[in-house]
């Protein structure tokens, strides 16, 4: 086998050589097929080899690939601003800033709510509060907003303490209760958090609309996201929205906030974005936002030499006029219903599935040694590598996330095909999903 130099996610381990993609489905260089069930990374929403996109890029290259912003701007990023801000479920306007992947997004969302606060004169407000069980990105600012305990872990002395509150778990709840009866005091909790800190340190406090790869697809109870927004208008700190992962139909909503009728004051966008015909990423602002900002130094405190790249544009906006032409987004809402209510049955025949949770086409499974007790499985059994990788050798990809109350002990998988697949695909995801866990089963005895 030829010398690689490439480094890999484990460099012990064997990867598949992808060579084309089409719908739903990969191939490698064996000719073997593959059910792209995660989408890759919760990405490739529309499916793989879409003529129309390609086109859009191709006619685009011809013209301009690049150029950099501080001396062009261009028709893709312009009307992909304007698209993005169509989009936007709420009277406000929001601005675009384009970056190249959803931990640029998301760190331009948090220098821009200190930057907010500076260009009124208020340089005290410089802390973002966030969530344990929790992504924003691997870069250290993003990082530094992350609750993902393990992923942390490495870098900790460089990372700043964001983490403050308990994530939305009501399968397990971190304070011991259920929904109504909690009276949502996960929510309250920020306000706990932000009287002990002090608002005039606080800038903005992120969150996941639906806590993804750090907690397996955790969904808030109704009424969260509107005591959180009531909450940070009280101190006066922004709200952001990291619609990364959920953001442009992933979950039968354009964004993923519209289940919760509230606006964010800025919201951070990648992953589907251009559903992985290009890296782009954005992080939208809105008018209350950017209005100081306008007044004061007229420039945000950030940039790439490949932000706004027309090429990326260009098929990022392909994408969502795509999306929108095939009414996705509602597809997505009516196949997540389905494949949602295949894998509760699924549930019964197989102990080990604890819970199955989630919005359209973005769910997640996490399993345990015990449904009563919901008591985890000791980690060193490494159940979500196992499960990761009988699937793929039945030609089903899956996508890994963490679990538990401490982010550490748990097992969970999310299953979020394109939003192009058709029910009879579903049928065949769950069959494939019945067998890797029978498989499992046979294995365990």
């Amino acid at each position: 086998m030829k010398e690689s130099l490439l480094i890999k996610p484990l460099m012990n381990d064997f990867y598949p050589k992808a060579v084309r993609g089409s719908g739903i489905y990969l191939y490698d260089d064996q000719g073997k097929k593959y059910m792209d069930g995660s989408s890759g990374a919760i990405t490739a929403s529309i499916g793989h080899g879409v003529k129309n996109i390609i086109k859009a890029m191709h006619n685009q290259s011809k013209n301009l690939s690049f150029v950099y912003r501080s001396q062009f701007t261009t028709d893709p990023a312009e009307n992909l601003a304007l698209k993005l801000n169509e989009i936007v479920n709420t009277d406000e306007r929001y601005w675009s800033f384009f970056v190249n992947s959803g931990s640029e997004a998301t760190e331009t969302a948090m220098k821009m709510a200190i930057q907010h606060w500076q260009e009124q004169g208020d340089y005290k407000k410089t802390k973002i509060l966030s969530r344990w069980i929790s992504y924003h990105g691997i870069t250290l600012g993003a990082l530094s907003m992350s609750g993902h305990v393990t992923r942390r872990e490495r870098f900790q002395p460089l990372l700043e303490d964001c983490p403050t509150v308990s994530p939305p778990y009501c399968y397990r709840c971190p304070f011991k209760k259920s929904y109504p009866d909690c009276n949502l005091t996960c929510a309250s909790e920020l306000e706990t958090a932000i009287n002990r800190i002090g608002s005039e340190h606080i800038a903005a406090f992120i969150a996941e609309p639906i806590v993804g790869a750090a907690g397996g697809v955790l969904v808030p109870p109704d009424g969260y996201y509107q005591r959180i927004k009531q909450i940070c208008e009280k101190h006066r700190i922004l709200f952001i929205s990291d619609e990364v992962m959920t953001g442009i139909g992933r979950t039968g909503k354009m964004f993923a906030m519209d289940y919760w009728n509230v606006s964010p004051d800025i919201i951070a966008l990648g992953k589907g974005m251009s559903a992985g015909y290009a890296p782009i990423a954005a992080t939208l602002a809105s008018e209350k936002v950017m209005k100081p900002i306008l007044k004061g130094s007229k420039s945000v405190m950030s940039g790439h030499t490949y932000s706004a790249n027309p090429q990326s544009a260009a098929a990022a906006l392909a994408v969502i006029n795509y999306i929108e032409k095939h009414q996705l987004v509602k597809k997505s809402y009516e196949n997540g219903k389905y494949l949602l209510a295949k894998l509760e049955r699924l549930k019964k025949s197989h102990p080990i599935i604890g819970d199955i949770r989630g919005k359209g086409l973005m769910i997640g499974v996490e399993f345990v040694s015990n449904q009563m007790t919901k008591e985890p499985l000791p980690s060193e059994k490494g159940l979500t590598n196992k499960i990761i990788k009988c699937a793929r050798e039945k030609g089903l990809l899956l996508y890994p996330a963490s679990s538990g109350v401490d982010g550490r002990v748990g097992d969970a998988i999310i299953i979020a095909p394109p939003l192009v697949i058709k029910k009879r695909e579903i049928k065949q995801l769950v069959s494939i999903f019945d067998e890797v866990l029978q498989e499992i089963k046979r294995e365990r005895r």
